[in-house]
């Protein structure tokens, strides 16, 4: 069999394999807030984002794959190399998914993504194989990396204002309601709940999309970079399975370890997360669900109760945000080396 076909499959496999990571890691920010509001059981509440979350990826577009799989520029290496390089950079977003994890840390998979393939091109290609989008800054263009970490960094600012701003409004709105008031609250999560599933998935599952669509291009297998169906379907499919396995590990920090959501702060949370990260996937900016869902509970609970919000988990969060892109680029950097030893440099 040809090894660059080869190389090639398992390339898709593997960023198969991130994105079932990114849709496990991901699930507590949409069920977090479900579950610790109790507005469904665990089943329904999971039912009801995995049928949201695949029909994201199919009906969302394609905006945020065609960002992502352009930030990097590494078609005039060899096309063995090329797929060697994403295949590492993968790698590392696997890895630090996997750790975060772990230690029940809700982190950015976007973030892990991101600074695995820069790890990994920087090291093997060169610093000037990224597009970085620094200088494009002086004539009002956003593009590249620029645009990816402009998305990144502003997008959980609005989450914590826009969520801030829509709990005043909602508190202002319900200041005469009696406490019967939180059951029609908890129905109404079915609709923002299968909102924000459907936005995470037409924006995250894309990230995975354009990887696979860079792959395809760089082995020769399609001509230009258009996004495949299957590889729409085989995504969207990969990420809803990663959500139905759910990562409850880190639903106790969302749902409970920020600030102690109740009806209104569930919906509004959702609310506030679905309008964000659905207008950043029809704008082609691939943002963080974590980081917006997270930050959005912060301004909720700022708006209500400063006090309340536990701001040393916030700082815990905050950090992990921070380190993300440089740790899993460390490790993209070094499995590129590791796998450039074992091959004998043919990678």
């Amino acid at each position: 069999m040809d090894t660059l076909y080869t190389l090639a499959v398992a390339t898709v496999i593997i960023v198969l394999i991130f994105d079932y990571t990114n849709g496990f890691h991901d699930a507590s920010n949409i069920i977090g807030t479900i579950i610790a509001s109790r507005a469904m059981t665990p089943i329904q509440s999971v039912i009801i984002v995995a049928t949201f979350e695949l029909l994201g990826p199919i009906l969302g577009g394609t905006a945020v794959a065609n960002t992502l799989g352009k930030f990097i520029t590494i078609g005039d290496l060899p096309k063995q190399v090329a797929m060697g390089i994403i295949l590492c950079g993968i790698f590392g977003a696997i890895f630090w998914n996997l750790l975060t994890w772990w230690f029940g840390l809700p982190s950015s998979s976007s973030h892990a993504l991101v600074g695995g393939l820069i790890g990994a091109v920087v090291v093997s290609a060169g610093a000037d194989n990224v597009i970085w989008g620094f200088s494009e800054l002086a004539n009002g263009k956003v593009t590249g990396f620029t645009k990816i970490l402009v998305s990144l960094l502003v997008s959980p600012l609005l989450g914590f204002w826009v969520g801030f701003g829509i709990h005043l409004f909602m508190r202002g709105l319900l200041r005469k309601a009696t406490p019967q008031v939180n059951k029609p609250l908890r129905k109404m999560q079915f609709i923002t709940a299968a909102g924000l599933a459907f936005s995470h998935g037409s924006n995250d599952a894309q990230k995975s999309m354009g990887i696979i669509t860079m792959v395809l291009l760089l082995g020769g297998y399609i001509d230009k970079f258009v996004v495949p169906g299957w590889v729409i379907y085989s995504c969207a499919i990969v990420i809803t399975l990663g959500i139905l396995s759910g990562g409850w590990r880190i639903v106790r920090t969302v749902g409970f370890g920020i600030f102690k959501v109740r009806p209104l702060h569930a919906l509004d949370t959702q609310l506030t997360s679905a309008t964000l990260i659905l207008s950043a996937a029809l704008a082609g900016a691939p943002v963080s669900t974590t980081h917006v869902v997270s930050s959005a509970i912060m301004g909720i609970g700022a708006s209500e109760r400063p006090k309340a919000v536990r701001w040393a988990k916030a700082k815990e969060i905050i950090s992990t945000w921070v380190i993300t892109i440089p740790c899993s680029g460390i490790v993209g950097a070094l499995t590129y080396y590791l796998v450039k030893v074992f091959t004998g440099g043919a990678i």
